[in-house]
């Protein structure tokens, strides 16, 4: 991880990482989100909770660029982002997991990150194959480390248990050392030791790397996260630490009360 965490980049503003001023998303008369304002400073980890339609994958897709807001702001360290395409974000260092896999299950694990390494470098459109010495090839085999993978770095993808094509996901978005990263359900459908795996990885990045993690597993989110955004109807419901969003007898009632908490 030391070789991880030394990539600290030098443009890191003395602002805010990323920056939410109003934004609404409607798709037609349905308003998913409505006037989410919140900001996330260089290095904050934060979690958005919410049941299912709470609007927490439509705020996420508006960040990223594939949804663009219907009104309100979105800035990515400092940079008026709004309009930008998600490629242009991705240049910024945003990345993103999905929800749904996006593995190459033909390829072993290395190869997965080394083409994903590849394709934020500047050298991605070469046909070559690696040579001996490759950075990018050392580079891989640190995000592998970083997630718990050495041990199956030369297996097959469409080999793995969901538990680690998940935790390659997390490998994937940390490709082309990012500044922002958005965790999309990363524990959704893992086993309990799945899920303490996944919070060791997630507490184990380097500490320049902020994140934003969705999560309907209010266990994992909280312990992750140094800040809470809880959403409902598509709104900013609460914000506080863990352990007030924890002790909040409205969340509580909000986010028990519908079983969300008791999955798995």
């Amino acid at each position: 991880m030391s070789a991880l965490a030394a990539r600290v980049p030098t443009s890191v503003a003395s602002g805010n990482a990323l920056e939410l001023r109003g934004v609404t998303k409607l798709f037609g008369a349905l308003a998913a989100i409505t006037d989410i304002t919140f900001s996330v400073r260089p290095g904050e980890r934060r979690a958005v909770l919410g049941s299912n339609g709470a609007g927490k994958t439509t705020l996420f897709n508006c960040i990223t660029g594939d949804f663009l807001p219907t009104s309100g702001t979105i800035r990515l360290f400092g940079e008026d982002v709004t309009t930008f395409p998600a490629y242009e974000r991705i240049r910024r260092g945003l990345r993103r997991t999905y929800q749904i896999s996006l593995l190459f299950g033909g390829l072993s694990v290395a190869d997965n990150v080394y083409v994903a390494c590849r394709g934020v470098s500047r050298g991605r459109f070469s046909l070559l194959r690696p040579r001996r010495g490759d950075s990018l090839v050392a580079r891989a085999d640190e995000l592998i480390e970083a997630v718990h993978l050495t041990g199956v770095r030369d297996t097959l993808v469409s080999e793995l248990s969901y538990g680690q094509q998940r935790q390659l996901e997390i490998a994937l978005a940390l490709a082309g050392a990012p500044r922002f990263v958005l965790f999309d359900e990363p524990a959704a459908g893992l086993s309990p030791a799945e899920r303490r795996d996944l919070i060791e990885i997630l507490n184990g990045l380097p500490a320049h790397i902020g994140f934003i993690i969705i999560e309907h597993d209010m266990d994992v989110a909280l312990r992750v996260s140094e800040s809470v955004t809880m959403m409902h109807n598509g709104r900013v419901f609460k914000e506080g630490t863990p352990a007030e969003i924890e002790d909040d007898p409205e969340v509580q009632e909000l986010y028990l009360g519908d079983g969300s908490h008791a999955h798995g």
